[in-house]
């Protein structure tokens, strides 16, 4: 079993050879065949009948005789593990090339000291990482929760797990790539410190909730599940049209922890344990059942029922956080939440464009001629987000969660001034129409943001 400072990890669970053998085939079945060579993913298309390739559904057409960004990061990246591996082995280093990196990773990691901060920006530690703000994040965060040393993982399979993770995310995607992930993780980092949950959750439930974040969307192809669906997508057909998605992420995490042998010291039980409970936080990322989980989660509150010292409510209480990790866009900070608003629209009317053409019905939200940014993120905000972020503030009454509020509020009036719609039937003069209504209010939830 799995030892965890003062307490033991048991899984609720047990499984017998006969169903280890059944879960072993199911996984086989979405675990990929990668090169001997690199660590470069071979990724599937999409079905023939539309003849999509997913690999370049959203990439731009680069110049000629352009180096391409991914080999540049790539080529940062080597030159970062060779200058870590130095200062590793206590040999210095002497290349006066490493200058420029340095001083790179030099603001990333003063980024980090701060990651704990709600207005922390992903974006910007994304540009200082070279692209590399998913792994250096969450390596960050397995260390600071002193997780490699207490489960005793191996440092360099941790690290190629990331940068496979790292690697299969779809960075063409507008938003479901890479970034958004770290951005998760960020997010998930900042709620496993809320009192609540800091004072009850083990370690293992930390791991778990890390994992998840980092994993939650892996190998998104940039379209939502109707449309898998409707193109009759092979990912489709092998869940039976069921959380198509979120079944392709998990197994794909799956398939990565496998290769990489992250958990191989570990009992054969305890690595299935830790597979399947990944699983069920992934899957109730799907946003088709959020009215379940929001029912179930409400039921707990006005009964007042949770105990976070029994295991089955506190792997509830970390899939609800992972929910409101995974769509906390509209409660950043202005500055942040538009550009996540800009760009989960323009990969919504991407593929409302692919279904145009195609001569598909157009999913819902993704025809760009019938929907505008501001409309389709107030019809999120006020559908999706407030009644999920009120119940997570009834469960967690903190600093944060009240700036986590107030930001939402913001925003929505910011994006409500922006829609014609909703703007015209406002009194005329309150905020200049086009420009973001936070001022000194604003300013203030910044500021108090900083300790969560």
């Amino acid at each position: 079993m799995l030892a965890v400072t003062n307490k033991t990890i048991k899984p609720s669970f047990v499984f017998t050879p006969g169903a280890c053998v059944i879960f072993k085939q199911l996984f086989s079945r979405d675990v990929r065949v990668r090169s001997q060579v690199g660590f470069e993913p071979e990724r599937r298309g999409s079905h023939p009948y539309l003849g999509v390739d997913f690999r370049t559904l959203h990439s731009r057409a680069e110049s000629a005789g352009s180096i391409p960004a991914r080999r540049i990061r790539r080529l940062f990246s080597f030159q970062r593990h060779l200058l870590s591996s130095r200062l590793l082995r206590g040999a210095p280093h002497l290349n006066p090339l490493h200058i420029l990196d340095e001083d790179y990773c030099g603001q990333a990691k003063c980024m980090l000291e701060k990651v704990g901060t709600w207005n922390f920006d992903i974006f910007l530690f994304d540009r200082l990482t070279n692209g590399n703000s998913l792994v250096f994040l969450t390596f960050h965060l397995l260390n600071q929760y002193g997780l490699i040393e207490l489960f005793q993982l191996d440092m360099v399979k941790v690290r190629r797990f990331l940068v496979l993770v790292q690697e299969d995310y779809h960075n063409q995607n507008p938003y479901h790539n890479a970034v958004h992930a770290a951005d998760v993780t960020q997010a998930m980092h900042c709620y496993l410190r809320e009192p609540k949950l800091a004072e009850s959750l083990t370690s293992f439930d930390i791991l778990l909730g890390l994992l998840a974040a980092v994993t939650h969307d892996l190998d998104h192809p940039g379209v939502n599940q109707p449309f898998l669906i409707k193109t009759n997508h092979y990912l489709a057909a092998l869940y039976r049209n069921t959380s198509v998605l979120e079944n392709h992420h998990w197994r794909s995490a799956v398939g990565l922890l496998r290769e990489t042998e992250l958990f191989s010291h570990l009992p054969a039980e305890d690595s299935l344990g830790i597979e399947r409970q990944l699983g069920s936080l992934i899957l109730a990322t799907d946003i088709t059942r959020q009215n379940e989980y929001l029912s179930r989660f409400r039921t707990h509150l006005d009964e007042n029922d949770l105990c976070l010292g029994h295991a089955s409510h506190r792997h509830f209480v970390l899939q609800m956080a992972l929910k409101c990790a995974d769509i906390c866009n509209p409660c950043r900070p202005w500055e942040l939440s538009k550009q996540w608003s800009e760009k989960v629209t323009e990969e919504f009317f991407h593929q409302g464009d692919i279904e145009k053409k195609h001569k598909l019905e157009i999913s819902p939200l993704c025809d760009s001629e019938a929907n505008t940014i501001a409309s389709v993120q107030i019809g999120f905000m006020t559908y999706v987000v407030e009644p999920l972020f009120a119940e997570w503030a009834r469960f967690s009454d903190t600093r944060l969660s009240q700036t986590m509020l107030g930001h939402l509020g913001l925003n929505k009036a910011s994006w409500s001034a922006m829609d014609p719609e909703t703007s015209g039937s406002s009194e005329e003069g309150e905020s200049e129409p086009g420009r973001p209504t936070e001022e000194p209010s604003s300013r203030a939830l910044s500021q108090g943001s900083q300790e969560t």
